[in-house]
């Protein structure tokens, strides 16, 4: 029974300590928080420690291992609600300018770099009425190329 208890020690400190480098949120650190206990349990009923000692180390193990467990989930679940910053994603909302068009694709300048451009799909406006000069707003993208729409009034820089 002892060999039982400190090998559920070891499988419930491994999975909490991957779960607090790789937020499953809770999926690996949950029940390693329940390994840990069943084996503070077991470990110490087969030492010859009796069951009030056994729970109460179970406790302990649980109360440090499940404040670990809501300390990195909370902090997975706050950087999941994060902003994309960085990457080809973060473009999306960012004001453009036009700088040619013809039909329904063209070159816009986003951020001080160039690129391919086509009309949103949900831009109900006619293709064509774009013009060298005008401010559009990166909607989507598709590969590298960007999904835009004309700037409204109040999303226009000036």
């Amino acid at each position: 029974m002892t060999a039982l208890g400190v090998s559920l020690l070891m499988v419930g400190a491994i999975m909490v300590l991957i779960e607090a480098h790789v937020p499953t949120m809770g999926a690996l650190g949950g029940p390693g928080v329940i390994a840990l206990a069943v084996g503070a349990v077991l470990a110490v009923m087969g030492l010859g420690g009796g069951l009030a000692l056994g729970v109460l180390a179970a406790l302990l193990l649980a109360g440090a291992a499940g404040g670990v467990m809501l300390l990195t989930v909370g902090k997975g679940l706050a950087v999941r609600r994060r902003k994309i910053r960085a990457g080809p994603e973060s473009m999306i909302g960012h004001i453009g300018v036009v700088r040619n068009w013809t039909n329904s694709t063209g070159s816009v300048l986003v951020d001080g770099a160039l690129w391919r451009a086509c009309r949103s799909v949900l831009d109900d406006e006619d293709p064509k009425d774009l013009h060298e000069g005008d401010e559009v707003v990166v909607d989507h993208l598709d590969g590298l190329t960007v999904g835009v729409r004309r700037a409204e009034e109040w999303e226009q820089i000036r």
